[in-house]
């Protein structure tokens, strides 16, 4: 499988000595995302209205204290929503974050973006705080580079701001710097278009080509079996193997509540890396509603089949 962040060199963290927090305790994060730098794991997450941070571990079990990567400044925009589901992404020699934040100048959710030359930081803005179509309420945005180098934004345009509260899946070209779109929007596909969702929720892209060749998008939606506990995450492929597709759906959700015995929560908005074993992995928040217990990373390997993906 070919992802994102496969062979990020290193970066110094012989100053962290201490790891105090335990994965196998159920570790705190909501939109996880992880990042194999050298001989570190590095978990990004949101600090709230603070900016973003990082865990570091050397193990995917015992976690270092968070560590502010990203501070706000004082003259931000944003307000409300603050830096859902950072991503961090190596590109031609920096780490650049992506993360979505309600801004009072767009008056929408948008996505920024933030470049630093190491893993920690610091990460600096790059887009003016805004690199999604303004007129958009846009989340979730990642990063995908084709077979021509050249960049993509793959993001999430918001049910929030659909006439019929259908959200769907885009893309949009990246300058070089990843500081600005050079292309218009191309929608994907809708919310509302597999056989297994059930709401106008297009949540958490994340694009891995297999080694056939197939273009696939791991992404989370709502099932209707299990009102309650009911996100999951679900399987798209592009038949023309480009980003722009035309895409089609798994008919079956490769995590939800209750679809294996050993599946115990729901829980989604996932992302796949690369162990320090040369594994395939995939990570996700679960459970996703917060009236069972609070949401915590799931961690599990993934086994990659001729055309798709599958928990192990």
């Amino acid at each position: 499988m070919k992802i994102t962040n496969m062979n990020v060199p290193a970066a110094d963290t012989s100053f962290i000595t201490e790891f105090p927090n335990k994965y196998s305790q159920n570790l705190r994060c909501r939109d996880p995302f992880i990042v194999l730098a050298g001989d570190d794991y590095f978990l990004y997450r949101t600090a709230g209205r603070r900016g973003i941070e990082a865990l570091v571990s050397r193990d995917l079990e015992n976690w270092s204290e968070p560590l502010l990567v990203y501070a706000k400044p004082d003259d931000h925009p944003g307000e409300k929503d603050f830096f859902w589901a950072p991503e961090c992404h190596y590109y031609k020699g920096n780490f650049y974050i992506f993360t979505s934040v309600w801004s009072r100048d767009t008056g929408h959710r948008s996505i920024s973006v933030y470049r630093a030359a190491s893993p920690l930081g610091p990460f600096t803005d790059i887009a003016g705080y805004c690199v999604s179509p303004r007129e958009w309420d846009c989340i979730d945005g990642t990063l995908y580079v084709d077979e021509d180098g050249q960049p993509w934004l793959v993001f999430v345009h918001e049910w929030t701001c659909m006439p019929d509260h259908v959200g769907a899946m885009a893309a949009a070209k990246l300058s070089d710097d990843l500081t600005h779109l050079i292309s218009e929007p191309t929608q994907l596909f809708l919310a509302n278009e597999p056989e297994w969702t059930e709401r106008g929720v297009t949540d958490g892209p994340f694009i891995g080509v297999t080694d056939a060749g197939r273009m696939i998008m791991i992404w989370s939606n709502f099932i209707p079996e299990y009102p309650d506990d009911a996100y999951a995450i679900g399987v798209s492929y592009s038949e023309s193997g480009k980003i722009t597709g035309p895409w089609k759906h798994q008919k079956k959700q490769i995590y939800s509540y209750k679809l294996r015995p050993d599946f115990i929560y729901d829980g989604g908005h996932a992302m796949m890396f690369y162990d320090k074993g040369g594994e395939l992995n995939i990570t996700f928040h679960a459970p996703n509603a917060t009236h069972t217990t609070y949401e915590h990373v799931q961690i599990r390997k993934l086994r990659e089949t001729a055309d798709t993906i599958e928990m192990i």
